[in-house]
């Protein structure tokens, strides 16, 4: 009995130690990882960091649970041992300053803020847990003066975390964007004094003066330096951040914004955005508003002096009566309590929000300059290499960008030309697998291109210039691809999407730009009106319809991943489309099937499955080559498809065959492709990616702000900076641009 009792003290002895050295190793990997889950969207990156994030307060809690529990069994049991009370009461707030968790990330997903009271409950139980730890060692505790000041950095740590919570969350956040109440002019003062003074007949509202807007924003359309980019980004951002709460925004603010972006290039128009959508992921997800600011920085620099004075203090005390294991984790936990502070330090320094703190200052001290030539602040950061030759700079390429930087694309026909076995399908749907095993399989992740952040960035600046009144801007927001068509003067075409439901027109125009995609005759001799063109000419048109067709192909398919796979964004506007879009695969295999096009065992001759990689698993180069043979098969498999479809006769409505019974629009697809067939190739391929523009700027208004916002901690995503774009544009329902706002002065004639 004594014997089981012995290695039960054993075994907890080590349990305690491994939950508190398994405590730091999770605050290592969420300091250093987390950070990557704004730029790169896997899978691969957000699992295990999910994993660590919610193991991270278990373990501490339940460390603190052990030692409370550790600490009364060795004081008062048969083997007690005076030794690891003292040690015990040590280690206990450095599991407070792990549940303080490190600056890098507080939430891992939007709805974590809305659990801040909880959070200060934690704060306030696991405080008095750790110093109940701390009084129970006592007299014979030592280390009680480094125990302290390690227990007032915790608590610093945890309040931190507690307070960016707060600050995040969505009532507190709403409120601290609204304005000092304005009860407006003193109407019954005005009216009495019309009333006893007969001269005053008249009242009128003076026009709210915008030329000091104008004027300080006054900028040329110079490429933008880096510095410039952060400033500019975080003054939009403080202008701008109520659109996450549904602010409604005034003429000035349009104003103050759309004169600017009206001026800029394409690539400094998307790098003011990624700025500004990097300073919201921060004050949502990590403890940037907590840290960044006068009280943050003397907390944050209290806390570093209070580790090193610890670790120092620690060094000087007597410990040659206790075990050096015990010792060697102590050292441990202060070493990486050092280390992860002098990384935040790092981050701090190297952030935006110190970039622009140093340059905000009119009148800079000494202080402020030293930082900014230390820090380089004038000069801009390094640029990126255009192509990585190492790993090293492949890793640098990925550190210094603010999003992922690439779109997923889900293509329907692909998805019923692969499909998996019946069998298969059952077994993986009665576990709820579906649609995590369709993102792997059938999701592929693009490049965000040069050309395709072009193109959407002329077309939404052509429709702001525009946009010069309410009505034109309202109507250029409604639209949904019936604009462009309009103004393209193909009225024709327009019933393919006025006169459908969105998520119809979204599949509908998914599949014809597929039909019409690869039977696409590229070398075809592109002419206009009959008139001959010289070589050159036809060879640049030929390149331009090849750059609108890939671009087309790209958004087509990036839309249906919306739709399908990442349906909250379009919750408003999705309707039945998932009905629609599962009959219309139903409809597809079906025909696929009987013109024998499919394979149920969705593997090619070449011996390769639709992950496009070799059984083999290696990556090399043979692989590679093997990756390209079977992307040539599936060109080859998709336009035997495409060809066989377009060859069925619907010269009859479908929909006077299948009423309401299929909402499949497989063949509805198959007309509008023949309709945009007919028009000359430089023509139907411009038009394709024009609607597909404005179906994007269409869906990317009707997202909610909070779902947008959600989604920057996973990569981000093309439409959540096609929104903020189109805000900046003057196009969206955010403004009341009404001439006479409530703010305006008061005349009153004699």
């Amino acid at each position: 009995m004594v014997e089981v009792e012995w290695w039960k003290l054993h075994w907890a002895t080590w349990d305690l130690r491994g939950v508190i050295l398994f405590s730091l190793f999770l605050q290592t990997i969420l300091i250093y990882l987390a950070p990557l889950r704004k730029r790169v969207s896997t899978a691969w990156l957000t699992t295990p960091l999910w994993l660590a994030y919610l193991l991270a307060d278990m373990t501490a809690i339940y460390g603190v649970g052990l030692i409370s529990k550790s600490q009364g069994e060795t004081t008062r049991g048969p083997f007690a041992n005076p030794r690891y009370p003292t040690l015990l009461a040590f280690w206990a707030p450095f599991l407070l300053v792990h549940l303080g968790g490190p600056d890098t990330i507080t939430a891992f997903a939007l709805e974590d803020n809305e659990l801040w009271l909880r959070h200060s409950f934690g704060l306030v139980s696991q405080g008095l847990f750790v110093a109940y730890a701390f009084f129970q060692s006592f007299p014979n505790h030592k280390f009680w003066l480094p125990t302290l000041l390690i227990f007032v950095s915790g608590v610093i740590k945890y309040t931190e975390r507690t307070r960016a919570f707060y600050l995040a969350s969505s009532r507190k956040f709403k409120a601290s964007l609204l304005a000092k109440p304005d009860p407006g002019p003193n109407y019954v003062k005005l009216m009495d004094e019309m009333k006893s003074n007969p001269r005053l007949k008249k009242i009128e509202w003076a026009p709210e003066s915008t030329r000091v807007i104008r004027s300080r924003i006054e900028e040329d359309s110079k490429k933008l330096p880096d510095l410039k980019v952060v400033q500019v980004a975080h003054q939009y951002f403080s202008v701008f951040n109520g659109l996450i709460a549904g602010s409604i925004f005034s003429f000035r603010e349009r104003n103050l914004t759309r004169d600017f972006f009206l001026k800029r290039t394409a690539r400094d128009a998307f790098k003011v955005v990624e700025v500004e959508l990097n300073f919201f992921y921060e004050i949502l997800y990590t403890k940037a508003k907590v840290v960044h600011g006068m009280v943050g920085y003397l907390l944050r620099i209290l806390s570093s002096c209070l580790n090193f004075a610890t670790i120092v203090i620690f060094y000087f005390i007597d410990k040659k009566e206790f075990e050096k294991f015990d010792v060697g984790i102590s050292y441990s936990l202060l070493l990486g309590a050092i280390a992860l502070d002098l990384t935040a330090w790092v981050m701090i320094l190297h952030s935006d929000w110190i970039v622009v703190t140093l340059t905000k200052s009119n009148n800079p001290n000494w202080f402020i300059e030293i930082l900014k030539r230390l820090l380089k602040v004038e000069k801009g950061r390094p640029k990126t290499p255009g192509k990585p030759r190492c790993f090293s700079l492949g890793i640098m390429k990925i550190i210094r960008r603010r999003w992922s930087k690439s779109v997923s694309a889900y293509n329907l026909l692909n998805c019923c030309m692969h499909p998996r076995a019946k069998w298969l399908e059952a077994t993986i749907d009665i576990f709820g697998l579906t649609n995590m095993l369709d993102g792997m399989e059938y999701v592929e992740t693009v490049k965000f291109t040069t050309d395709l952040r072009n193109l959407i960035f002329k077309e939404l600046k052509m429709k702001s210039e525009l946009a010069d009144t309410l009505e034109i801007a309202k109507e250029i927001f409604l639209a949904r691809g019936d604009w462009i068509l309009k103004f393209e003067s193909r009225k024709d075409l327009r019933r393919w999407i006025k006169e459908v439901d969105f998520d119809e027109s979204l599949i509908l125009w998914h599949i014809a730009t597929d039909l019409c995609y690869y039977t696409n005759e590229v070398n075809e001799n592109v002419n206009d009106g009959g008139n001959p063109m010289n070589l050159a000419t036809m060879n640049s048109f030929s390149e331009d319809i090849k750059d609108y067709c890939k671009l087309s192909k790209l958004l087509s398919d990036y839309m249906l991943y919306l739709l399908i796979m990442q349906s909250t964004m379009l919750s408003d506007v999705a309707g039945i489309g998932q009905t629609r879009f599962r009959d219309t695969c139903a409809k597809a295999k079906r025909f696929f099937r009987e013109k024998e096009i499919m394979k149920e065992e969705k593997i090619c001759s070449l011996g390769i499955s639709n992950f496009g990689k070799c059984f083999c698993g290696n990556v090399s180069d043979c692989c590679n080559k093997c990756s390209s043979k079977w992307e040539k098969e599936q060109d080859k498999l998709q336009k035997q498809a495409c060809e066989a479809i377009l060859a069925v006769d619907t010269s009859v409505e479908p929909f006077a065959v299948k009423r309401d019974r299929s909402k499949s629009v497989l063949f509805d697809a198959c007309m509008l492709a023949k309709e945009l067939k007919t028009l000359e190739r430089w023509s139907m391929w411009e038009i394709i990616s024009k609607v597909w523009v404005e179906l994007l700027c269409y869906a990317a208004c009707h997202c909610k702000a909070n779902t947008h916002v959600a989604q920057l901690n996973k990569g981000g995503q093309l439409l959540t900076l096609v929104w903020l774009l189109m805000a900046h544009l003057g196009l969206g329902d955010h403004f009341q641009i009404r001439e006479g706002h409530a703010r305006a002065k008061l005349i009153v004639k004699k």
